[in-house]
């Protein structure tokens, strides 16, 4: 089976973290034991997965996936282990599982978190004896399946609070690889980013890829990516997609961080109980006495104004500044001013 598209995004990157991360998978891939991915979301888990099957000795098996969080409990359990006829209200004819479908290969399975107990400890007995039975069935099967499991949850925490197996997670965790989120990866944000900008040029039929201006780099630098990769993605080829509109289509002046923005945006009853959401820029009053000092009354509406500006751009420095209406490195000498040791 081919890697599906939410796989398609190269594992790309040169920074000590990436680097550490892909050794250590590539040492794994050879011993024919459970694996177990943790990362935030957007990691490049999936991709991680495939690497290991492709540089282990089952590399010429299939290579299947299934995502547990998209699938209720009753069709998870059928795309497990498969299910006789008349198993269920629709099960016409028999179908093979996952399991029975990568014999010989590796099944990955995301978002294992979201497996409810019961098939849990179906799904324990698999990984202990690799013998199962389809829903519906009495015969029981045999399969030779390595399993690469995934998550963006604390596992071990759900296990202690009785909301995931103890006995499967011991079964998973022979080797637990954690994915460094990108905001750790330094230097690969931009690799990465350029990569992006040269994949969607090459999409849009244009001659090169447009070049960042320092202020789109400062961005890509600041930000803190809570979607790790997979945002990274969309933020770039977004840009590089409406460059093609603009007068210099050959530099991506400034990035879209947040596609929602817009004094338009639609709120959520529980927002607008919360009171009315304050217009962009609004600061609380200065309350001022005589005699004061004023350098001091200068250092306090700064640091208002710094964390109003924060607060309301998301964090996105970038924006903070334009809110301001400082350039970016004024923005940043008053960020540094008030942060010290903020690089």
């Amino acid at each position: 089976m081919t890697i599906s598209s939410a796989a398609s995004t190269e594992a790309l990157g040169r920074s000590e973290a990436f680097l550490e991360a892909h050794e250590r998978l590539a040492l794994v891939a050879r011993i024919d034991r459970p694996v177990l991915l943790a990362g935030e979301r957007g990691t490049g888990k999936e991709l991680a997965a495939a690497r290991l099957h492709y540089l282990s000795p089952r590399w010429q098996g299939p290579f299947l996936t299934l995502h547990c969080a998209a699938l209720n409990p009753g069709v998870l359990e059928s795309e497990l282990f498969g299910h006789e006829a008349g198993a269920f209200t629709g099960a016409v004819a028999r179908r093979k599982g996952r399991f029975e479908l990568a014999d010989g290969g590796t099944l990955f399975l995301d978002e294992i978190a979201h497996i409810p107990m019961p098939v849990q400890v179906k799904l324990l007995r698999v990984v202990e004896s690799q013998v199962f039975e389809r829903v519906g069935g009495m015969q029981s099967i045999r399969t030779d399946v390595r399993l690469v499991a995934a998550s963006n949850r604390d596992l071990p925490s759900l296990a202690a609070r009785g909301e995931f197996a103890p006995d499967l997670l011991d079964r998973l965790a022979f080797e637990v690889v954690t994915l460094p989120p990108l905001r750790a990866r330094g230097e690969d944000v931009l690799l990465l980013a350029e990569h992006f900008a040269r994949k969607m040029a090459v999409e849009l039929g244009q001659a090169r890829a447009p070049e960042f201006s320092e202020h789109a780099v400062a961005q890509l630098r600041d930000h803190p990516w809570p979607g790790n990769v997979r945002e990274l993605k969309n933020v770039v080829e977004r840009a590089v997609a409406r460059a093609t509109s603009q007068e210099d289509e050959n530099t991506i002046r400034i990035l879209d961080l947040d596609p929602f923005h817009s004094p338009w945006r639609p709120q959520e009853p529980a927002a607008r109980e919360n009171g009315p959401v304050p217009r962009p820029g609004a600061l609380p009053g200065l309350p001022l006495s005589l005699p004061l000092s004023l350098p001091d009354a200068v250092s306090r509406l700064e640091q208002e104004a710094l964390a109003a500006a924060l607060a309301a751009s998301g964090h996105r420095q970038a924006e903070a500044a334009r809110l301001l209406g400082l350039t970016y490195h004024q923005f940043r000498a008053l960020y540094r001013k008030y942060k010290p040791g903020c690089k």
